[in-house]
């Protein structure tokens, strides 16, 4: 008995961006599917395993540029089903870390619709990857705490910063870039010391990939200077202090006088 038969919606992890960190599973899935609606996120490539015949909908948000509100994506995505078509729901990163899959489970639940989950590789996880650095390090970095940083508007990141600025813990923050001041300055009034390491990642794992390494007190300064306009993955913790092995090819830039430590990959 197939695990895709009609009427039924998969949200599919798409991964940080690389094609070939797409799970085997994710990639089968998408090219069984009659319908794909997808984010602005997706990278390239992923999209061509769907079906010539499949029908691919961008119902993508960018901060700034939302080009479908949440209730018109579920709703989409109920009618779909509803129809009989196979429908694949794919979302960069992993589905259930800040991919807003609750809202569309609920409303295929509440549907009748069967929904499942086929997991990606987060952007958390492509960003240390690419720096050549583990999220955890024994005896130092014992806890990971994933955080999104995204606000609406004119409005504060509502935090625990308390709990955030814990020595021992490795701070992965998603969509940290415009948040970055707010972050640094947050953190070190909650006793983080202004020298606790600190890495930048954008578009991790594309080509175009950038990262950067500083120190929690001048982190406003590498996000302000050094990011272009992909989205980028803070990481805050003494496990980014260790060398960057493998993490490509360093390029030289006015920001090293800063104490910034710039890569991109080559």
């Amino acid at each position: 008995m197939t695990d895709f038969p009609e009427g039924m919606v998969w949200l599919v992890g798409a991964g940080p961006g690389d094609a070939e960190l797409l799970t085997r599973k994710a990639e089968r899935l998408i090219g069984e599917a009659s319908v794909v609606f997808h984010d602005a996120l997706v990278g390239p490539g992923i999209l061509e395993m769907a079906a010539r015949s499949a029908r691919l909908v961008h119902v993508g948000k960018r901060s700034g540029r939302h080009s479908k509100d949440q209730r018109t994506i579920d709703r989409l995505i109920v009618e779909a089903a509803l129809a009989g078509e196979k429908v694949v729901r794919l979302k960069g990163g992993d589905p259930a870390i800040f991919g807003r899959a609750t809202e569309e489970l609920d409303a295929c639940r509440e549907a009748g619709v069967v929904i499942r989950i086929c997991p990606g590789v987060t952007a958390a996880s492509a960003a240390a990857a690419s720096i050549g650095a583990s999220l955890t390090l024994r005896g130092l970095a014992r806890k990971l705490t994933f955080v999104t940083a995204h606000a609406r508007a004119g409005e504060a990141l509502d935090l625990d910063w308390a709990r955030l600025a814990d020595p021992d813990a490795t701070l992965a923050i998603y969509m940290g870039k415009a948040a970055a001041p707010e972050v640094s300055a947050e953190l070190i009034a909650a006793g983080l010391p202004a020298s606790t390491p600190a890495a930048l990642v954008e578009s991790a794992s594309l080509p175009g990939e950038r990262h950067f390494h500083t120190s929690l007190g001048l982190l406003p300064l590498a996000a302000r200077t050094a990011l272009g306009d992909g989205p980028a993955l803070l990481l805050i913790g003494k496990a980014m202090a260790q060398p960057a092995a493998n993490a490509g090819t360093r390029q030289p830039a006015a920001l090293t006088a800063a104490g910034l430590a710039v890569g991109k990959v080559a």
